[in-house]
């Protein structure tokens, strides 16, 4: 188990101060971060918590998986690392010769 947690269900209002603050309550916070829309700055509802330790990371998760915040119900479950999903991968097609027109 590591001690990176994901939290969704977040009020769009709520800080990362307010996210620190409630998980902070079952151990120590190493650092909360909440993610948001890049092109408006919005809080997109759901953020990651990383706990200090393995312990604490599953206090967190067995306190708030299915609380209330704000009206909202919050799920806390163990952060799953990052997978980039790709297509081909890099530079599409083009032709053999830098697009440049054969003279033969």
């Amino acid at each position: 188990m590591g001690s990176k947690l994901y939290v969704g269900g977040l009020p769009y209002s709520v800080t990362e101060q307010q996210l620190t603050e409630t998980f902070g309550a079952h151990g120590t916070v190493a650092s909360a971060k909440i993610i948001a829309d890049k092109f408006t700055g919005q809080s997109r509802g759901f953020g990651f918590v990383e706990m200090s330790s393995d312990a604490e990371a599953q206090a967190a998760i067995t306190a708030l998986h299915g609380s209330d915040m704000g009206g909202r119900t919050l799920t806390v479950n163990e952060a799953k690392p990052m997978e980039r999903s790709g297509g081909g991968g890099g530079f599409g097609g083009g032709g053999g010769r830098g697009g440049k027109r054969d003279r033969w």
